[in-house]
């Protein structure tokens, strides 16, 4: 986890996985939040960030994976699941929900997070029929944000078709995606 600049309460924090997410960010003189890959990593550190200041919200920034092939640049996403999480087999067992998607806005892309890295048709094709995009961090600062009472924003940029040349096309577009993403923030969260 690395906080780069102060969070102040009149201006959004950026939130990323990786520093190559964030090489066109700092431009914005916004507060960026990197907190590393994965689920548990993403709400740590939103979670003990949040503990310590208040943004007027966080926008989650980073890189995803297509599941349908018609997809590809900047979206804001409107739903978030986890694809890793049998909520209503858990609800089955316990009558509890631990993992319920998260309605962002009635517009928008959906997308579902999980703790793998998609690069395989057949996951790819699971996951297609339920979400647009696949990450590894959204649902977890989604829920994080809202847990400790701030706004939340989810912009993923596409960087692969989650197939298996995944991991070589995020290498190859990752760069680009950054660009593209801190593109986005200087037109809509312009300070």
């Amino acid at each position: 986890m690395r906080l780069h600049r102060t969070i102040s309460p009149d201006l959004p924090l950026l939130v990323v996985a990786l520093e190559q997410e964030a090489a066109h960010l700092h431009v914005s003189g916004l507060p960026v939040l990197v907190t590393g890959a994965g689920k548990v990593n993403a709400a740590i550190a939103v979670t003990a960030i949040l503990a310590e200041a208040s943004p007027t919200r966080v926008v989650n920034l980073g890189t995803a994976g297509a599941l349908h092939d018609h997809l590809g640049g900047t979206h804001v996403v409107g739903w978030v699941g986890q694809h890793d999480l049998d909520d209503e087999a858990i609800f089955a067992s316990t009558g509890l929900h631990f993992g319920a998607p998260v309605e962002l806005t009635d517009t928008g892309v959906r997308l579902v997070t999980g703790d793998t890295f998609v690069k395989d048709a057949a996951t790819r094709s699971r996951l297609a029929l339920h979400a647009d995009l696949v990450d590894m961090e959204g649902y977890a600062v989604a829920k994080a944000a809202l847990a400790a009472g701030v706004a939340v924003s989810l912009v993923k940029e596409v960087s692969d078709r989650a197939d298996e040349y995944a991991g070589r096309t995020w290498e190859e577009t990752v760069d680009e995606c950054a660009e593209r993403l801190g593109a986005w923030v200087r037109t809509h969260l312009a300070t």
